[in-house]
């Protein structure tokens, strides 16, 4: 029988190991994380697209779980909405309307399914970046 302290120790690595997509928003800028910034994803199909989860990110600008989940994950093509805008409303960086950023769409193909994608946004209020991390 497993004491308590290896139960909680499984279910630590078991949630560090949950994620198959994650991502974190910096902001350029200020040269800080962008904490509160709304993000969808959506599962894109022949048909069109899936909303299949919505987050906020917190102070660190990271998501407080996998945006996708292991128990969730299947390979294709997915798309990440960064709403950009809200939060250089709210951060005193917008500029008049309409704002350049307002929802930055990021468009990406996940084909490894033991693989874990982390696609984070690096932001301003006139440009952005992406890439693949780990």
């Amino acid at each position: 029988m497993a004491n308590l302290a290896q139960v909680g120790a499984s279910k630590v690595a078991e949630n560090m190991m949950a994620g198959f997509l994650t991502t974190h928003v910096l902001d350029t800028a200020r040269g800080c994380p962008a904490p509160d910034l709304k993000i969808i994803l959506f599962r894109v199909t022949g048909e069109g697209r899936e909303q299949i989860a919505q987050t906020v990110t917190n102070a660190d600008g990271r998501t407080d779980t996998p945006i996708l989940p292991a128990g969730d994950f299947a390979t294709g093509t997915y798309e990440l909405v960064f709403h950009a805008g809200d939060y250089l409303r709210a951060t005193g960086q917008a500029g008049e309307d309409p704002l350049f950023l307002d929802a930055v769409p990021i468009r990406f193909g996940m084909s490894d399914a033991a693989a874990h994608y982390h696609v984070p946004l690096l932001l301003s209020p006139y440009g952005y970046s992406t890439y693949r991390g780990s």
